[in-house]
């Protein structure tokens, strides 16, 4: 459409019209635990019926934005799925709750959750053995802490503390997303992963977060204290035991592993991936937590010294201020 005025030809653009948000909490029928989840989800009611779209099923909740959507393709390989479904169903995605079975060495019952990514390891690009690509990490959705809390209080509440380990873990494993995200797990076998008890409570934990039991739903807001935690082994102890007895809320956890050094020499700052994941969390964390306080949390006894100085001088370049756990977990659940 054009006007003139005053013998100007002007052109109106009119914007398009904005798109609803959304939630997705993804499931893959490759995956038992998935699947489980998937239909504990469903038994709560209050969805739609289902709506097959080109890369899934979907079935929106009747008064919250969220979507449950159903792919056929193993998660941790469905790359951009945050874009395609925004696409295929015309919304613009919040953030991504998966849910998922857990794998470990060890076969031990755990209900267990994290941000993902692949930080530290090498050469920065290359396709990781579960997915992502190496070096790179999602934003962790900002309900990581709120929902780790509710999974305690709620196992504890059914008594499943007795089978199964209530647990966290460090950022791993992909896909690769844009929009923040969050793997909700079940571990670590198939009589765990097909277990209705361990998927009802978990359904029941998501379900309060996000404000489906007539209960208001977990939102980040501006100023709040965000932890990231650096160091200790895979279900970072040290950083759990500050999330469990605090209201703080949590970005990307970093195991030792993910944090590759290499010894220095004659003085220089050590070379090694540490720098850059480090660097790459902190950028992700303080995307998905805009306004945040961001500071971090070291597990001390697992660094060396000189390996304690590099990073306390990296962020401080960064502007992360250092917090010490005794100062934090006064109150801790574990």
């Amino acid at each position: 459409m054009a006007l003139a005025l005053e013998g100007v030809a002007m052109e109106i653009i009119r914007a398009p019209p904005s798109r609803d948000m959304a939630i997705l909490l993804l499931a893959s029928s490759q995956d038992s635990a998935s699947v489980n989840l998937h239909r504990a989800m469903l038994g709560l009611g209050g969805w739609s019926e289902p709506t097959v779209l080109p890369h899934g099923t979907m079935h929106q909740h009747l008064e919250r934005k969220i979507h449950l959507v159903l792919i056929e393709q193993l998660h941790i390989h469905a790359d951009g799925i945050d874009s395609i479904h925004e696409e295929n169903a015309d919304c613009e995605i919040e953030e991504v709750l998966i849910l998922s079975r857990h794998v470990s060495a060890t076969n031990t019952p755990a209900l267990t959750l994290h941000a993902i990514g692949i930080p530290g390891e090498t050469p920065h690009g290359d396709e990781g053995q579960a997915g992502g690509k190496k070096g790179t990490v999602v934003p962790p959705s900002p309900r990581f802490a709120s929902l780790f809390r509710g999974m305690l209080d709620e196992g504890r509440s059914r008594g499943l503390d007795k089978e199964y380990d209530l647990t966290l873990e460090t950022t791993h494993h992909g896909p690769v997303l844009t929009k923040p995200t969050l793997y909700i797990e079940i571990g670590s076998t198939e009589k765990q992963w097909n277990s209705k008890e361990a998927a009802d409570a978990w359904a029941s934990v998501i379900a309060q977060n996000l404000g489906l039991k007539e209960s208001e739903p977990v939102s980040w807001r501006e100023g709040g204290d965000v932890m990231i935690g650096l160091g200790g082994g895979h279900y970072a102890p040290r950083h759990k035991a500050v999330l469990s007895g605090t209201n703080l809320w949590a970005g990307h956890l970093l195991a030792n592993y993910a944090l590759p050094f290499e010894t220095p020499e004659d003085g220089q700052e050590p070379s090694g991936a540490w720098r850059h994941s480090i660097q790459a969390s902190v950028e992700s964390t303080r995307t998905a937590f805009p306004g945040g306080n961001l500071f971090a949390h070291l597990d001390r006894k697992s660094f060396k010294g000189w390996q304690r100085t590099a990073i306390l001088s990296l962020l401080e370049e960064l502007e992360v201020p250092v917090r010490r756990g005794k100062d934090l977990n006064q109150h801790s659940q574990l």
